[in-house]
């Protein structure tokens, strides 16, 4: 496990975009924390670094799954929060998504089970000086 400690917005976007350049179709990477925690943020910006900067990133949260196009894949990014039962997630098309593409799921916790290993988990908490820590784990 990794842990990084982001001091603003700034340090944020960097990580998300040394993040997004790391990320090759067929991975798979999980946000957990709280609400306001800058999972959606984090998403935004590996979004924006692999789709143009003026791709416009909509939160998924009352669609569950938003899908953005970069050159050659397609990005997933799924908001599970709504979620109430696992099965729910087979209506979405996962399976489908999670192959030879980019997914990033919010709130996986409903479906870790299921998600396919290797995997990038990544929990965001917040520290006694608002700073976010990030810890990034690689579940094989």
């Amino acid at each position: 496990m990794v842990e990084i400690k982001l001091g603003n917005r700034s340090a944020a976007k960097a990580f998300a975009q040394h993040l997004a350049v790391n990320l090759k179709p067929g991975s798979i990477v999980t946000f957990s924390g709280d609400l306001g925690a800058g999972k959606t943020f984090i998403c935004r910006e590996i979004i924006r670094t692999m789709c143009g900067m003026n791709t416009i990133v909509s939160s998924p949260t009352f669609n569950v799954l938003q899908k953005y196009q970069a050159d050659t894949f397609a990005i997933y990014h799924f908001d599970l929060y709504r979620l109430r039962d696992s099965s729910e997630i087979y209506e979405l098309g996962i399976e489908d998504a999670w192959q030879q593409n980019i997914c990033l799921i919010e709130w996986p916790e409903l479906i870790e089970a299921i998600i396919p290993r290797p995997y990038i988990s990544i929990r965001i908490t917040m520290n006694a000086n608002l700073e976010r820590i990030i810890s990034v784990v690689n579940l094989l």
